[in-house]
């Protein structure tokens, strides 16, 4: 073995005794921290600054390891824990997440924060006829139909028209949006807190759905003037198609039931049977007189008369 090859193999084992040593030291030390401060565990924490009454994601939250005793009480150790939660006062980036700084939706809480810029939230009444049996839930995509009076006096007629689509339901009742399906209410007389769950819910009579300013005014308008005249359809969250819908009313819908003159299948008359035509015979000459005092006679077995034979 030639002396670059055994410097080589030198190099190698060096590089690997002082990878091992390192090794051996990060150990030492990782072992005397948790000796004096305890074991490592998981503690979730902000990762940007969270303001007052904001409703906390996850975008807004990391899991780090920290030693036991570095932990304070009440912090979370899952982002579980502390998703769609509210913000009860400002929390800062890399702050711990406490229990103390946290409150669960509700009425509490209420939903300004969770209504978008240059939107509003307006409640609309329901029931089970015009709210799809009450199933509708906070969160859900609806569109909106109204049936308003047009036109005057003879001209008057009911109309139905699609009034908004694709609108996001904030709440239906008490129950918000991002708030855990069940509620607390205390019993004077037993003294217990009962738990109810909101999962099936039909005792709401209104939802507070989010919509523009100028919509909102329309909503207002006809709550006050016929507020049982507004229904309500369910749509699939994955379906953002908001296409344009002719006006409904008495005409449109009896001319679905119309059947174009085209479409009538026209009845086949039996044809009658054909009659041969008889054709008349038509003399191939004209009959000329004979001519004056000169009597018949036969000639050859043929009869002749005043008439030339044929």
């Amino acid at each position: 073995m030639n002396n670059e090859a055994r410097s080589l193999w030198i190099s190698l084992g060096a590089g690997c005794f002082a990878a091992f040593l390192l090794y051996s030291y990060t150990q030492e030390k990782a072992a005397e921290t948790t000796t004096k401060y305890g074991e490592m565990k998981q503690v979730v924490v902000a990762s940007i600054d969270i303001n007052e009454m904001q409703t906390i994601d996850d975008t807004m939250l990391t899991v780090i390891a920290k030693p036991k005793d570095f932990v304070e009480p009440g912090a979370a150790t899952d982002i579980s824990q502390v998703f769609g939660q509210v913000a009860a006062a400002p929390i800062k980036k890399g702050e711990q997440i406490l229990s103390s700084k946290l409150l669960t939706p509700g009425p509490e809480t209420g939903i300004a924060l969770q209504v978008s810029p240059q939107r509003r939230a307006i409640s609309i009444p329901v029931d089970e006829v015009r709210g799809v049996s009450k199933l509708i839930r906070p969160g859900d995509r609806i569109d909106i139909y109204s049936a308003i009076e047009a036109g005057k006096g003879m001209n008057q007629r009911r109309e139905v028209i699609l009034l908004m689509q694709d609108i996001i339901v904030l709440a239906t009742g008490v129950n918000v949006n991002n708030n855990i399906p069940r509620v607390f209410e205390y019993d004077a007389s037993t003294k217990a807190v009962n738990q109810i769950s909101l999962t099936g819910d039909t005792k709401y009579g209104t939802i507070t759905i989010e919509a523009t300013p100028r919509d909102a005014q329309d909503l207002v308008y006809i709550m006050a003037t016929s507020p049982g005249n507004l229904f309500f359809a369910l749509r699939n969250p994955n379906d953002k198609d908001k296409s344009s819908l002719p006006n409904s009313s008495s005409d449109s819908i009896l001319a679905r039931g119309a059947v174009a003159p085209s479409m009538i299948p026209q009845a086949v008359l039996p044809s009658a049977p054909s009659v041969p035509t008889a054709v008349p015979s038509v003399p191939t000459s004209t009959p000329s007189a004979a001519p004056s005092g000169r009597a018949p006679s036969s000639s050859s077995g043929k009869t002749k008369g005043r008439f030339i034979d044929l």
